[in-house]
């Protein structure tokens, strides 16, 4: 269902039954998991202009890994990431 390199791959999912009889497919809840589990293997200081899927393409090699640094920073939202200048961010092991 979700690529290999996505958040929810190894996501279990489960349908529902709706009063009407169709079935509705859906991905269970995703837990984000505490950052100290990451192993960091750079830090990256946030600068004007920069974007959260740059800074991931050019440290991990892959824009579309944003989430593993919001994993890592302990983030919900990953724009919240970038909005303050200066603020240093955990790049982890891919």
């Amino acid at each position: 269902m979700f690529a290999p390199t996505s958040r929810y791959y190894k996501l279990p999912t489960t349908k529902l039954s709706i009063s009407d009889g169709r079935m509705i497919a859906y991905v269970r809840r995703r837990f984000i998991p505490q950052s100290r589990t990451f192993q960091i293997f750079a830090e990256v200081t946030v600068q004007q202009g920069d974007r959260l899927d740059q800074i991931t393409a050019r440290t991990l090699g892959v824009p579309e890994q944003f989430w593993q640094v919001c994993d890592a920073n302990n983030a919900m939202n990953p724009a919240e990431l970038t909005v303050e200048l200066g603020q240093r961010l955990g790049i982890p092991m891919p």
